[in-house]
């Protein structure tokens, strides 16, 4: 499939063949859905503690006399259902990450990518750079080109002065196409690419 090329300017840059296997595939929600639920356990920390009755301070003391009280028996103070008692069954720390296969992965970001395309909100980028690195400048040029929600995936380098001056902008992120991922590309409205970025990702799945 064909796609128009843009630059900064508004202006077009020709058209680039894009590839059916990567970008035109019938996108399967499942499979996204799959890939962003890993993704999102995998970021998190897992590092919830909760007191157990061993851990909590608290004397080691039996209460009252077994006996005689007319109350239930009881030993120490620690139990679950004492203020200030040990967490019955409480988080402890562990990984959240669930298995996903790579060429799972791979096929996932594959579908991410068709989505896009599918959905008229791919954009393929002639080059990423910025002259004077100021975001006012580079602000207006996105308005001018309707990317006010985007995510920009260049080459395997970043241009300092488009990244620096891009990071001030709300909503807007820029990544190298080693950083491309399933979630980043779901979460923004449209997605971004330069023509480096896209000969990258058509080597990647060759």
């Amino acid at each position: 499939m064909q796609s128009q090329v843009t630059t900064l300017d508004a202006a077009s840059a020709g058209t680039v063949e894009l590839s059916d296997a990567i970008f035109n595939l019938e996108p399967r929600a499942d499979l996204l859905q799959r890939m962003v639920r890993w993704q999102t356990l995998k970021r998190m920390a897992g590092t919830h503690h909760a007191q157990d009755r061993s851990e909590v301070a608290v004397t080691g003391k039996k209460m009252y006399k077994q006996k005689g009280t007319g109350g239930a028996r009881h030993g120490d103070k620690s139990a679950p259902q004492f203020r200030g008692g040990g967490k019955a069954f409480g988080p402890k720390p562990r990984s959240h990450e669930i298995g996903m296969p790579k060429k799972v992965r791979a096929l996932a970001l594959r579908h991410a990518l068709s989505a896009k395309a599918k959905a008229g909100e791919l954009v393929v980028l002639d080059k990423a750079e910025s002259t004077d690195g100021k975001t006012k400048a580079l602000r207006q040029k996105f308005e001018k080109l309707g990317l006010t929600n985007a995510l920009f995936i260049d080459g395997a380098e970043l241009e300092p002065s488009f990244t620096m001056a891009a990071r001030n902008i709300p909503n807007i992120d820029v990544l190298p196409v080693q950083g491309i991922n399933v979630y980043d590309i779901l979460r923004r409205r449209k997605l971004v690419l330069t023509k480096a970025a896209v000969e990258a990702l058509e080597a990647r799945f060759k």
